[in-house]
């Protein structure tokens, strides 16, 4: 049998192999491509926040190398940030700053986990996490979800062994859109505990989760030092996507190993997407609303455009940050109604089979829809477009 390279072990990046569906396709100029494939702000950052990037430029120090694990004036204010959005003490030893949120997704799990353990990963999952555990030589464990698509401890339970190191969640999720109830992630974070295991919650789209307040008390839980690890991206909320800054809040043991990984990979986050962040953290709070209620109102907008699907047997599954993600009611499966959704509807979007395992039916039944850099004319024109499609309906049986 060939040997594999780590990057061979794993698939193709869906958003990449996605966007080959577009090429040779011609869009009338009165049916323009609609792009729900990607959850990344189009928009640059704004121009107060601009005008400070242009003025960092100027410093010296933005173009040498910086502290592996980050600026410390980043790391004390997202830690006086973290501490009053979770109402728990944060403390900047407990913060590092990363080269975008999939590294430190990558940081953490290389400082957790050796060849052949095991993580749970939620299904539907997000891509990255998948192509990364596979890339380590880290076993994934499929960690179905129920109805709502939330994970449930007693299942988890079920799936941990001797090689289990860790728990993984997105919530908001990617790419379900489910903002995780504060009783989930409490079961899961007990469970956690009990085994000597880490939860880490990926918590990207903590900006536009729809409640008020924090959407969960783990700092607050007795062990939470040892047990709790949360990841966040500065990416969505300041627009930042290209200057690719993220941060881990853990344990100052478990960011020792972690900074073994980031001196070797990065080095150093880069230096302008930090000062951008920090400036961000200390000026746009009020901004920072705005853009919420923003995504917010753009996830009424679908919710108001459902019946129209509805009533062609489509179901919402899941709805929230920047995601929905829709059961279709067609007799093929999404990843052949993918391309043909690009030709002839004039719509871009990631079917359900790309965050799923090989093999699983349910991928087949679902869609993933990027909605943030839609607007509501532009969400209904998508529904529009959905509700005209008349391919063959799939059988009573074969929902997912």
């Amino acid at each position: 049998m060939p040997h594999l390279s780590r990057t061979e072990s794993t698939f193709t990046p869906p958003v990449p192999e996605a966007k080959r569906w577009i090429e040779g396709v011609t869009f009338p100029p009165d049916r323009p491509l609609i792009n729900v494939s990607q959850a990344a702000p189009v928009d640059p950052p704004p121009p107060a926040l601009r005008k400070a990037m242009a003025e960092a430029l100027e410093l010296p120090e933005t173009h040498l190398y910086g502290p592996v694990l980050g600026l410390p004036a980043l790391r004390r204010a997202l830690a006086e940030n973290w501490s009053a959005h979770y109402g728990a003490a944060v403390t900047p030893d407990r913060v590092a700053i990363t080269a975008g949120c999939n590294q430190a997704f990558a940081a953490t799990l290389a400082a957790l986990c050796g060849e052949g353990d095991e993580v749970l990963l939620p299904t539907p999952w997000y891509f990255n996490h998948k192509m990364w555990l596979d890339m380590q030589g880290v076993v994934t464990v499929p960690l179905p979800t129920d109805a709502a698509l939330l994970p449930q401890a007693e299942v988890a339970r079920g799936l941990i062994t001797a090689r289990t190191r860790a728990i993984v969640v997105v919530s908001p999720n990617n790419p379900g859109g489910v903002e995780y109830p504060p009783e989930t992630l409490r079961a899961l974070f007990d469970l956690a505990r009990e085994h000597g295991l880490r939860l880490i919650v990926d918590e990207t789209y903590k900006d536009f989760d729809s409640r008020s307040g924090p959407p969960h008390d783990l700092l607050s839980l007795e062990g939470h030092e040892t047990t709790l690890i949360q990841l966040y991206s500065f990416s969505k909320a300041y627009r930042l996507t290209g200057h690719r800054v993220g941060a881990i809040i853990a344990d100052p043991a478990l960011l020792h190993e972690i900074e073994k990984f980031q001196d070797t990979v990065a080095i150093c986050a880069p230096q302008l997407g930090q000062h951008a962040a920090l400036w961000g953290l200390e000026n746009l709070s009020q901004w920072l609303a705005g853009e919420r209620d923003e995504i917010l109102a753009r996830g009424r907008a679908i919710a108001a455009q459902m019946p129209r699907l509805e009533a062609k047997g489509w179901r919402l599954k899941g709805l929230g940050a920047y995601f929905a993600y829709l059961e279709h009611p067609f007799a093929d499966p999404a990843d052949v109604l993918g391309p043909r959704l690009v030709r002839e509807a004039g719509v871009l979007a990631l079917p359900g089979t790309m965050f799923v395992p090989s093999g699983d039916p349910s991928g087949a039944r679902h869609f993933r829809l990027a909605f943030a850099n839609l607007d509501a004319a532009g969400i209904t024109t998508l529904f529009d477009r959905l509700a005209a499609l008349d391919w063959p309906l799939a059988g009573p049986d074969s929902a997912a």
